[in-house]
Order: structure tokens, then C-alpha cells, then sequence
């Protein structure tokens, strides 16, 4: 059976793992789901339609499944998704979807979010990322996996971060960061690929090396975007860690940062 502190408030509806553990004060909401082996701390609220997955742990003060923070909603029955093996610490606010969108907030497994994060609604959180502390994201925001949010990055409402991206603190991000690159300042410029990072997840010298080719193809050789992302989609047929740069650039709306 959950272990429930007596302070805690659970709806009866609510669907609880037998080893979940809610901690004092805590209000678990009609419509929410939790997987086995989560911890919720003290002072959590956890509200709306959400489900969150197995051996998460969601520490003191942070609000999961408000609201959007979107004057357009109309309590349509919009969701947050969290998936497993996730650590979200202290004063952390996640907010369900619109129906603007696909009426969803997801963060996918084993991603590291610190203190005071906000994830406004509709975004998209891929797998094993980092947000340091004070992170923020506006609506509609796509994050790939293993990306890395310095602290007080700030996120402009439908940017997509790419794939094992980096950004220094304090970073306004304005338009999208294509996969592998590092970012800084206000507004953000890139400063070459996050090469280290690839080099601890497993990626060869030689897929680095071409990644840093397709990085001067996109910055440094006098190229329209347009050309630069032909030639990158072009470079990936050869080599296959290139595809999820093509796929980044192929994605942008907003433009990139340059």
C-alpha cells in the first residue's frame, strides 16, 4: 500500500503505485497517476490529467499539472506526461497542454531538472537532459535528448533545442539551436559543437570530427541556410550521426541562431 504521510491530502480517484510515498502537506489531485517506486516530497501539488511514470522523485514546493499560464484556456481536459527515473527538485512548475496544441506537456525518462524550472505547456522534453537551475521554457518548446540547459537559460515561446545541445548561463534563446551545438549570450550565438559531451556518451573521433565539418558547413563557409542544410542532409547520407543535425535544421521555423 502507497505510504502516505497523514498531513497529505490524496483524492480517493487518484491511481497510486503500492510503494509510492507522499510526503507532508502534499495534495495529490481527482486525475492523477503515479508508477511505482516515485517519491513525492512535502508541499508537492500534483493536479490536472497527469501521469508520472516509475522512480521519479519530485521534491518540496513544486506544482505539477496547473493550468497553462494561457489566457486562450478553457479547462479543457489537457494533460502533462512525465516518464520514469526522473529527479525534478525544490519549487519546480509544470503545466499541462492546450488544446491549441496536442493538448499535451511531455517530458520523457531520466532527465536531471533543478530547482525552480518552469515547463510551460505544450513542451516537449526528450530523454536524459539537464536543466540547471532557473531554466525556463515558454510555450511549445521542443527539447532534444540529452541536451543541456544552463542555469537561467530563458527559452522563447516554439524554439526547438536540438539534440545533445549545450547552453551557457544566462542564454536567451530566441530561435532554434541546432543538434550538437553550443550556445551563450543575449541573444544566443553559437559557439561551436559540445564536443566533450559527445566524447562521454560513446560518439568516435571520427563521428565528432565529421559533426565539427558539418558545424563550419552551417557557420563558417559563406553559405545561405538553405544551402548549408542541403549540404548537411547531403554529408548524413555518408555519415549517419549527421541525421539528427539534418533533422534539427529540417525542423526550423523560427530560423536558427547565427
Amino acid at each position: 500500500m502507497a505510504r502516505i504521510h497523514p498531513t497529505a491530502i490524496v483524492h480517493p480517484a487518484a491511481r497510486l503505485a503500492e510503494d509510492v510515498e507522499v510526503g507532508a502537506y502534499s495534495l495529490i489531485g481527482e486525475h492523477v497517476e503515479i508508477g511505482a517506486g516515485s517519491w513525492i516530497g512535502p508541499h508537492v501539488v500534483v493536479e490536472g490529467h497527469t501521469r508520472i511514470g516509475e522512480r521519479n522523485r519530485i521534491f518540496q514546493f513544486s506544482s505539477i499539472g496547473a493550468i497553462p499560464q494561457d489566457k486562450k484556456y478553457a479547462g479543457e481536459p489537457t494533460r502533462l506526461e512525465i516518464g520514469n527515473d526522473n529527479t525534478i527538485r525544490e519549487f519546480c512548475t509544470f503545466n499541462c497542454g492546450t488544446a491549441q496544441d496536442g493538448g499535451v506537456t511531455r517530458m520523457g525518462d531520466h532527465n536531471w531538472i533543478m530547482a525552480y524550472v518552469h515547463l510551460a505547456h505544450d513542451c516537449q522534453v526528450g530523454n536524459r537532459t539537464t536543466f540547471a537551475n532557473n531554466a525556463q521554457l515558454a510555450g511549445h518548446v521542443v527539447v532534444g535528448d540529452y541536451a543541456i540547459l544552463g542555469g537561467f537559460t530563458v527559452v522563447h515561446q516554439f524554439v526547438q533545442i536540438g539534440a545533445h545541445c549545450m547552453t551557457a548561463m544566462g542564454t536567451i534563446l530566441l530561435q532554434d539551436v541546432p543538434a550538437y551545438v553550443t550556445a551563450s549570450g543575449n541573444p544566443s550565438q553559437p559557439h561551436g559543437i559540445n564536443a566533450e559531451g559527445l566524447k562521454r556518451r560513446g560518439f568516435s573521433p571520427e563521428q565528432v570530427q565529421a559533426i565539427r565539418r558539418a558545424y563550419k558547413t552551417l557557420y563558417k563557409a559563406g553559405l545561405t541556410f538553405a544551402e548549408a542544410r542541403d549540404e548537411i542532409v547531403r554529408q548524413a547520407q555518408a555519415e549517419p550521426a549527421l541525421q539528427v543535425l539534418a533533422d534539427s535544421l529540417l525542423r526550423a521555423t523560427r530560423g536558427i541562431i547565427r
